[in-house]
């Protein structure tokens, strides 16, 4: 009878661990995709954006070009965040060559682009800093002891944290005449 009592007594602490290590992973799971929504609005406003600056400065075509293929990639290809963060320098780029156009800045179409990307970027680091926290909690328990022993039984793996590359993290130069 006390073999019993033991024996659903570890079940239910087992129970219990493999349902708080499945939650987390799930609030991984949900960070990311909150990385992704706010990716997908940006992307949407991207176009938008293009067109606009677009019409005021049309030799820089080859940076239009290229954002819309970044675009294009990330929208076949939403897991890869670091594809993302491509679109997003090359995203720097284009406004940083738009400030260069008095008429354009003035512009209210712009202007309302330019702000709802402003606002979309800070709800992005947000999700980001959302997602690194989830990780970090989840990463936490699966290598904890005693909940590691029964990730390691269940299978549940290490998430990445999202880091922007050293590269990325430097000022943009822009150099837009000839």
């Amino acid at each position: 009878m006390i073999i019993l009592i033991i024996v659903a007594i570890l079940l239910i602490i087992i129970l219990v661990m493999y349902n708080n290590l499945v939650r987390l992973r799930n609030k991984v799971t949900q960070a990311k995709s909150g990385i992704d929504v706010y990716l997908n609005q940006r992307f949407d406003l991207i176009p938008n954006l293009v067109e606009c600056v677009k019409a005021y400065s049309k030799h820089e075509q080859d940076l239009f070009t290229e954002i819309t293929n970044l675009r294009a990639t990330h929208i076949n290809n939403q897991d890869n965040l670091k594809d993302s963060e491509n679109l997003n320098n090359k995203m720097n780029q284009l406004i940083a060559i738009a400030e260069n156009y008095p008429e354009l800045k003035a512009n209210e179409q712009y202007l309302n682009l330019q702000n709802n990307l402003t606002k979309l970027e800070s709800q992005l680091q947000a999700a980001r800093r959302i997602y690194n926290n989830e990780v970090t909690n989840y990463n936490t328990k699966i290598e904890v002891v005693p909940s590691n022993l029964i990730a390691k039984l269940f299978g549940f793996k290490h998430a990445d944290l999202f880091e922007i590359e050293e590269y990325k993290k430097e000022n943009i130069n822009i150099n837009i005449e000839g």
